[in-house]
């Protein structure tokens, strides 16, 4: 278990410490604008002193955001969306779990039992064991490739509870030319 974060001998409270922090490590911001964000607050701190709250403070919540350890109680959505690359056709598969932190993602040209199964069997290895329940969209590539990589798993295919979920706020899609 990790220590906790000490913020004696600071002039700012730890609650602007940590905005100021998340602000520079969220966004691509920077010191200069993460400290012009800070004045427009009313919150007069120098670019050098959010750099070093960024050395001092960042570790420390980096490990506090990282992820929690996977269990069997997990629900994962999974998706998959047409994206155009270099004028050429390719599929995203998501993987979202009920929190809404992104899984994994993988870009494929087709859209199959095959690539379906390639997403799940990437997802139990990073993940380490299956989850609860899985939740697609009506592709009946999905149920065939969990019938194959993990058959314990309960499948819902349903289009409406992808979205119910807060699947499609997950994480936009951007992908550079």
């Amino acid at each position: 278990m990790s220590k906790p974060i000490s913020y004696k001998r600071h002039r700012f409270s730890p609650e602007i410490i940590a905005h100021a922090v998340w602000l520079y490590f969220r966004f691509p911001l920077s010191l200069r604008l993460v400290e012009e964000m800070l004045l427009e607050r009313g919150i007069v701190v120098s670019y050098e002193t959010v750099r070093r709250w960024a050395l001092k403070f960042g570790p420390a919540y980096a490990r506090r955001l990282r992820r929690k350890t996977p269990s069997r109680r997990d629900v994962w959505h999974l998706d998959e969306v047409v994206v155009t690359i270099s004028g050429q056709k390719h599929w995203l598969w998501r993987a979202v779990d009920q929190d809404g932190y992104v899984l994994d993602e993988i870009v494929q040209s087709r859209r199959d039992t095959k690539a379906a199964k390639r997403l799940l069997k990437r997802l139990l290895r990073k993940q380490g064991c299956p989850p609860r329940r899985m939740i697609t969209d009506k592709l009946g590539s999905y149920a065939a490739a969990r019938r194959q990589v993990m058959p314990d798993v309960e499948h819902r295919s349903h289009k409406g509870l992808l979205y119910s979920a807060g699947f499609s706020q997950a994480l936009p899609i951007c992908l550079a030319p």
